[in-house]
């Protein structure tokens, strides 16, 4: 089994190491962390790397647990924007239409809890990679754990030694490859293909 943290259209990197594993485990139990991408995911835009950042309610005293976390929807009304990105970006792109339907069903929800969003992006990821794969969820925290731990892949900030394969994006005559994006920027390009460059990135390793 593989633990990682529940993300929105999670790096491309996270889907790789899903890929690999025969049931995955979702940690919800610990404490939420800011710049990661549970709450935050990046594209390729007409102006290059785009982050995309879903408002969050925070708790008044601080701390609370991933699983608790409440979607923000009275500030920024983030939905639209963030369609309107995914369209600016990939409307041309091989497989948007492919899979638009299924894309704006997701955000025409009003999830409460970013968990349960991001647990229905992943669902959406499966079904377009045409896989399956058991997964279940952390009910406490542990700091080690017997499963292969993959959690540190939500971490926004954290630096990798990454040289993954290169594909076709949107804007790369512009702006060059850029790598381990969501995962939306690969299959809007490769569509159910995608499954195949996923096989061909190597396991990651964090560089701590």
């Amino acid at each position: 089994m593989t633990i990682v943290q529940p993300s929105y259209f999670s790096p491309i990197t996270q889907y790789a190491t899903i890929l690999r594993s025969e049931e995955i485990v979702f940690e919800t139990a610990d404490n939420f962390q800011k710049q990661t991408y549970r709450n935050r995911c990046y594209i390729c835009s007409p102006n290059g790397k785009q982050l995309l950042n879903i408002p969050i309610k925070r708790s008044p005293n601080g701390k609370q647990k991933t699983k608790d976390v409440l979607i923000d929807y009275d500030t920024d009304d983030w939905q639209k924007n963030h369609l309107k990105s995914f369209q600016a970006a990939y409307r041309s792109s091989p497989f948007f239409e492919f899979y638009e339907d299924e894309l704006l069903a997701i955000f025409e929800k009003k999830h409460k809890f970013l968990l349960d969003l991001n647990l229905d992006t992943h669902l959406f990821v499966m079904d377009a990679l045409q896989e399956e794969k058991r997964y279940s969820k952390t009910t406490s925290f542990q700091l080690t754990t017997e499963e292969d731990d993959f959690r540190f892949l939500a971490n926004a900030k954290l630096k990798f030694d990454l040289k993954l394969p290169t594909y076709t994006q949107m804007f790369d005559e512009k702006h060059g490859f850029i790598e381990n994006l969501s995962i939306l920027d690969l299959l809007f390009m490769n569509g159910p293909s995608a499954g195949i460059y996923l096989q061909k990135i190597p396991i990651v390793l964090p560089n701590f």
